[in-house]
């Protein structure tokens, strides 16, 4: 759907539920992500090589006389409402959380939020890896702002709208998926390095789709493993911090310095840290046959990604190493892997674009077969990052 389209259609339907609204409400938009390698390595100060997705998150925002938000979501069809002065408020486990977190994170930022109306439309998959949390909480960022009469660079909007996933909801998500919801340009991936924020687009060939394959097995990462993997990386890093001096995560040790000094590191801190350096050198070498249009290489690296998340990070699952191992077996598919946290979610497979919808139509039969479960399949464009629709 066009972004005229909805424009249109939100406003319409912004009118319907709040009525009382004079003036026609402001709409915002943050796209989802999918990423196509570099899992797990934004929380230790790694590398990534996300995209943006042509499917994302609407807000419809109006200002209102009160210190209220009220807040309804189409998708489940709920309407919640809290005060923005309300004094330490507390996560409910629930949607809203992620709306409210950014609130609360904005207001300790000095953003002086007036109360408002929103209505919240999106068509990224929920609990899929495809973060539809991100999408959610810079869409929302954007609306708060720009009500509220300030401007804040696109940078801190990212870092503010992680603070609210991290202190609010409870996850400790790195800065990739909120970075690539306000930093995504279409037809091109976005290299990205999580410490210094050096971020640069590398263009996706023509003849490639990006094909998402959602396992239809929901995750929630806030629920544990996400931040088990985290505090195990944390735990390796200072054990090695004893012999390699000047470390701050594991972006400073290479293959070489972790084999060297794996006694000091239980087996299972060992693999952990394994896959987090050895993923870091994938993503540099991702990135190279990218810009050189070499989709054999970075189909093979993808490869390798996929087994060091099932093997030594152990965020796979059954049916992720299903989809990934299908994929891999299409004449047409360059390459296959896991994407997002684990544990359920999504494949990400780099697909000959003439070849897609027999890819599709395969993958929907072999997967069925497998496991008795329908999935969804998505073919995607890497697409612009979030701004006010006009």
């Amino acid at each position: 759907m066009t972004d005229q389209r909805q424009l249109a259609e939100l406003r319409q339907a912004f009118g319907l539920r709040f009525p009382s609204h004079d003036a026609p409400a402001r709409i915002f938009r943050a796209p989802g992500r999918t990423n196509l390698i570099g899992e797990h390595t934004d929380y230790n100060d790694g590398f990534v090589f996300p995209a943006a997705i042509d499917r994302a998150t609407w807000i419809a925002i109006a200002p209102r006389a009160d210190h209220v938000l009220q807040i309804h979501s189409e998708y489940f069809n709920d309407t919640i409402e809290f005060r923005i002065d309300e004094p330490s408020p507390a996560p409910r486990k629930h949607w809203s959380d992620y709306v409210r977190g950014v609130a609360v994170i904005l207001r300790s930022a000095c953003v002086n939020l007036t109360g408002a109306d929103l209505l919240i439309r999106s068509d990224v998959p929920l609990g899929a890896g495809l973060s539809s949390s991100a999408s959610l909480e810079v869409a929302a960022a954007l609306a708060l702002i720009a009500i509220a009469g300030r401007e804040i660079p696109m940078l801190e909007i990212a870092r503010l709208c992680q603070r609210g996933e991290n202190e609010f909801v409870g996850a400790r998500v790195g800065i990739m998926d909120q970075f690539v919801a306000c930093y995504g340009k279409a037809g091109h991936a976005i290299f990205l390095d999580c410490r210094t924020m050096e971020h640069a687009p590398v263009p996706i060939p023509n003849g490639v789709r990006l094909v998402v394959c959602n396992t239809m097995v929901k995750h929630a990462i806030a629920s544990g493993e996400y931040n088990s993997r985290r505090r195990e990386c944390d735990d390796a890093v200072a054990r090695l911090k004893n012999v390699i001096p000047g470390i701050r995560a594991l972006r400073d040790v290479n293959p070489k310095l972790l084999q060297d000094h794996a006694r000091l590191l239980p087996e299972v801190l060992y693999r952990r840290a394994r896959h987090v350096v050895t993923e870091n050198s994938c993503v540099l070498a991702a990135r190279k046959s990218l810009e050189e249009g070499d989709l054999e290489v970075f189909g093979a690296l993808m490869r390798k990604s996929h087994t060091s998340l099932r093997d030594d990070y152990e965020v796979s699952c059954q049916e992720l190493d299903v989809m990934a191992e299908l994929a891999n077996k299409f004449d047409g598919c360059f390459g296959a892997r896991m994407t997002g946290g684990g544990f359920g979610g999504c494949t990400i497979n780099l697909v000959r674009a003439d070849r897609a919808e027999d890819f599709a139509a395969q993958m929907r039969q072999g997967y069925q077969c497998e496991t008795g479960i329908e999935p969804e399949i998505y073919s995607c464009s890497a697409a612009d990052g979030a701004r006010e629709i006009v």
